[in-house]
């Protein structure tokens, strides 16, 4: 592992995605415990990713234009239904003193699958960790190690955004205005992040 690796690794995954974005919907919605939630199901669904990547699943997705497709536009269908579901009535991620009970394995499983229905995943596992792996023998293992640092990071810096937003909450709560174009910003940002994965190409 490099200094470089590292630092690339946390320039990612600061950038704002449907993993940050749906953490920090939660630590609004629903506090400190929920955000935990919903950092540790988006960093589960890199598990699959990296998975794929070990066993060459991503080369497919990289190389077939169809295997691609399929996987990208259900990514597209989930994060619309997760625009809609918001916009509509909050669902899950409602922001107010009295948000209803959501199971803690409901807030996991959307994070993970948020995470798992994106391809990008997958080809940034083919295209970026074999650039820091050594060609000793044995790359598996260092591909692990690799992708379990990333998975680390992911959760530690998710959990920071967790905590950004379950601090501000008691002040968005106490807004009824803020909490209006907050879930409206919460299902536009879905939509958006669906609408550019849907022209994204490969």
């Amino acid at each position: 592992m490099t200094l470089d690796y590292l630092l690339t690794s946390i320039v990612v995954i600061l950038l704002p995605g449907t993993g940050v974005l749906y953490t920090l919907a939660h630590g609004l919605s629903r506090g400190w415990h929920a955000s935990i939630l919903a950092a540790f199901g988006c960093t589960l669904g890199i598990l699959p990713h990296m998975a794929a990547s070990l066993v060459g699943l991503a080369a497919l997705l990289h190389t077939s234009a169809l295997a691609f497709e399929i996987l990208k536009y259900l990514g597209v269908v989930y994060m619309l239904y997760m625009a809609w579901s918001v916009w509509r009535d909050g669902g899950q991620l409602e922001v107010s003193a009295q948000a209803g009970h959501v199971p803690a394995t409901r807030i996991v499983l959307d994070g993970l699958l948020l995470n798992v229905l994106n391809p990008k995943l997958s080809i940034f596992f083919l295209a970026f960790l074999p650039q820091f792996v050594p060609q000793d023998g044995g790359e598996s293992s260092h591909m692990l190690e690799l992708a379990g640092i990333f998975m680390l990071l992911t959760f530690v810096i998710f959990l920071g955004y967790g905590a950004f937003a379950s601090a501000t909450r008691r002040y968005v709560i106490a807004r009824p205005g803020v909490i209006l174009w907050a879930r409206r910003g919460f299902a536009a940002a879905f939509g958006l992040l669906g609408a550019k994965l849907a022209l994204s190409t490969q």
